[in-house]
Parts: C-alpha cells; sequence; structure tokens
C-alpha cells in the first residue's frame, strides 16, 4: 500500500488505475481497492482490541471521495464512543473457526452496509442443518476465505459486478476447475440471499446460463469430469477374495460396501440399529443418503455371515469400529479402505467398486437397468419409483444381489 502523506485530490483517486490497495489520506486507514478487471472500492482499516479489521464502504465513484471520508468518520465516531463496528454488524472477515461463525445472529442480517463475507457466513448458519456433513460446512468457508475474500469480502453485496466474478474464477478456472465451478454455484447462492434480505437488487452477477457462460469457457470442457477408477469385471472376484483373505476391520467394511453396493461413507457409517439380521435387511436413513431418502439394501447371505462373524462393542452403535479406538465411537476414514487398495497396489479407488457392480449387472446378467440404478440408490423415474415403493422390486433386488455375491465369491448358481 503507498505510503501518501497528504490527502489525494478526486482527481488524483480517480487516477488510481493500479491494481493493489492504495492509502488515499484524508482519514487514517481510508484506502481504494483496485481490482485487475478495474473495480474500485472504498475499505477502511482500523484497529480495535488489538485486532486488525475492515469495512467496506461502498464502489468507487458510486461513493466519493467526500462521502467515504464522512462514512470513515462515523465509524471511527462510533469506535471513540466505545462501540465495535464489527459487533454492530456481522464482522467482514470468514473465518474457518466454528466459533466466530456461531457468534453472529441472524438479525444482524438486515443491516444495509454488511459486507459480502457477513452475508455468506449468515448463509452458512442458515443452511449448515440441511448439509449432508461438517466437511461441507468447512468446504464452504475454507473456498470462500480463500478465493472470494480477498477481492469482495469487505464489499457490500449491492456492490459486487460481473467484473469481480471474473477476477476471482479466472486465475483457477483452468487449474482448480471443480473448486472454480463450486464457488462460483457458492458465490451465486450467497447474493441470491442478500437479494432476497434486500441487501442487492437486479440480476446476480454469479449466474451462470447467460452471463458467465459467455465470458468463461465450459467447466466440463477445460477439465473434462474423471470417473471414479473401477476394478475391471473379469478381475473383481480375484481382487474381492483379496480383500476376504485380509485380517482387519477396515478389510471387513470394504468386504462389506462391496457386497452392498453402497457409498463407502454409508458402510463406515452403518450401525446396527439400521440391520435387521433376521430379515436380511439393511435401512439406511434419509440423513445418512445422498438423495436424502431412505435407501433399503437386501443383504446376501455372504453379508449375513460377515456381520455376524463381527464383533459388537457395548459403548458404540457402529458397525465397523476400530478394537483400539472403539471408545471415540467414529467412524472408520475413508484412508483405511483406501489402504486395503494401497496394499493390492490398485489404482482403482474405493468408490469404483459401484461402477464394477454397474458392469457385472449390465454384462454379466439380465436384470433391468432400473434394477441396479436403485441398487446404486440413484435417482429413477417416478413410475418405476411407484413400483419399487410397492416393495415387488425390493424382492428382484434381493435376488440380484445374491447373485452378485455368488459372482464375487466364485459361487455362482448356488446360494450366496
Amino acid at each position: 500500500m503507498a505510503n501518501v502523506k497528504v490527502p489525494l485530490t478526486v482527481k488524483e483517486v480517480e487516477q488510481l488505475r493500479a491494481t493493489g490497495v492504495h492509502s488515499v489520506g484524508g482519514f487514517p486507514g481510508l484506502c481504494l481497492q483496485v481490482t485487475p478487471s478495474g473495480g474500485r472500492s472504498w475499505i477502511l482499516r482500523y484497529t480495535i482490541g488489538g485486532q486488525r479489521k475492515k469495512i467496506g464502504l461502498g464502489s468507487f465513484p458510486s461513493v466519493g471521495v467526500r462521502e467515504s471520508r464522512e462514512k470513515a468518520q462515523s465509524i471511527s465516531n462510533q469506535i471513540r464512543s466505545g462501540m465495535d463496528p464489527a459487533k454492530e454488524k456481522p464482522s467482514t472477515s470468514i473465518s474457518p473457526a466454528p466459533e466466530s461463525i456461531l457468534a453472529s445472529t441472524p438479525q444482524q442480517a438486515t443491516s444495509q452496509t454488511m459486507s459480502f463475507s457477513a452475508c455468506a457466513r449468515q448463509y452458512i448458519i442458515a443452511h449448515r442443518a440441511g448439509w449432508a456433513n461438517v466437511k461441507h460446512s468447512q468446504q464452504w468457508e475454507n473456498t470462500l476465505a480463500r478465493y472470494a475474500e480477498p477481492v469482495i469480502g469487505a464489499l457490500p453485496p449491492s456492490d459486487i459486478t460481473v467484473d469481480h466474478l471474473l477476477e476471482i474464477l479466472t486465475p483457477i478456472w483452468s487449474t482448480k476447475t471443480e473448486t472454480a465451478r463450486r464457488l462460483r454455484s457458492r458465490i451465486e447462492l450467497v447474493l441470491n440471499y442478500a437479494r432476497a434480505l434486500r441487501l442487492r437488487s437486479g440480476d446476480n452477477p454469479a449466474l451462470w446460463r447467460g452471463n458467465l457462460d459467455s465470458l468463461l469457457p465450459n467447466p466440463r470442457k477445460v477439465a473434462p469430469v474423471k470417473q471414479h477408477e473401477a476394478v475391471d469385471v473379469e478381475a473383481a472376484r480375484a481382487v474381492f477374495q483379496s480383500i476376504r483373505a485380509m485380517d482387519s476391520i477396515g478389510a471387513r467394511c470394504l468386504e462389506f460396501n462391496i457386497l452392498t453396493a453402497c457409498r463407502s461413507g454409508e458402510s463406515r457409517g452403518a450401525l446396527w440399529s439400521e440391520i435387521d439380521l433376521e430379515r436380511a435387511l439393511w435401512t439406511i436413513p434419509a440423513r445418512r443418503m445422498k438423495m436424502k431418502r431412505d435407501h433399503r439394501i437386501p443383504l446376501s447371505g455372504a453379508a449375513i455371515d460377515l456381520l455376524r462373524s463381527t464383533s459388537k462393542f457395548d459403548n458404540t452403535d457402529l458397525v465397523f469400529s476400530s478394537p483400539q479406538k472403539v471408545h471415540l465411537a467414529r467412524p472408520l476414514s475413508d484412508m483405511t479402505l483406501t489402504a486395503c487398495h494401497r496394499r493390492l497396489k490398485l489404482t482403482a479407488t474405493v468408490h469404483g467398486w459401484r461402477s464394477t457392480f454397474k458392469d457385472w449387472a449390465a454384462e454379466k446378467t439380465s436384470y433391468a437397468n432400473e434394477l441396479s440404478e436403485m441398487a446404486l440408490a440413484h435417482a429413477i423415474s417416478s413410475g418405476v419409483e411407484s413400483a419399487y415403493r410397492r416393495g415387488d422390486l425390493f424382492e428382484r433386488r434381493r435376488a440380484m444381489m445374491d447373485e452378485w455375491a455368488a459372482f464375487l465369491i466364485g459361487t455362482a448358481g448356488q446360494p450366496a
């Protein structure tokens, strides 16, 4: 930041075009932020309680030099009277620490001077309960803090433009395409939230269709979606037998994961209370499913045998829990299952077994596509779904899972 001893004139401020944060003088801590795209906005930096903070004062020239100094003076008066502007409205930084996020209250969302960062935090608070897990919430906070905060964090939502979005996204669009794609979507949701609170009006600058899609290349063409590498169907039996031969709780969880064709998180989080051994049925509640609806899995004889041989512990309902860490009552990590593959020098992912199952159903059986889609808990048409609800397709899926187990174990033609 330039060291300016005397206040810049209006003309001098208008001539500031170099990217960066420039001290303009006229009031301590008052700066003009210039983005690479040419966007300019006012920022006031101040220190209170030993903490450095900043507040956005609006964009230039919508907020002129004189008005920016008046706003800065007003905030300074609050500080001198014993008030912390950051406590009068949400602070201007996104912190990954849950404590600082939860310190904000929904009532603060009515402030017309709310920064983008404060608005993002309020959005996270309002929607966190509906997200699948804590990791998802952390990803929101971390990506916004790392990429959006330096450019638009201190700005009011009403001042954010397409130029700001391009400044945020362009540097990572080709190198971190998936992160950039999710980041754009998150900024769009936060700005929609701000519009619902009447903190901004007009079009959303983060909108993709009819907006950024004209300025940025299609993310799928920049970085085509990579499918999870799968074990070849012809090699599946040998690999499965090698996993069965391993003596570890991770291998047992992976074995169960393969037999049920479920997602890793579903098997690692499996609870005894979800399983009915007598009916050979595993019901995963909606809160643990990607599609947010209950999923019933018919258990093959091999899966039942595996469960009956698995130790139960008094202080946890988890099916697969490490004996050494049973007191923690936490699911196995995803790396625990991946480690089994690495021991076998496999490049295929754990998730790839779902593709192997799909390939087996298509190439080795005559089962309808809808059955394997249901087994994988994928979205299916409403007509097929209503038949599924009646229960007839569930029994057909039971036969399919028995055949899948028989194929893996090498007893095809015999009960699994």
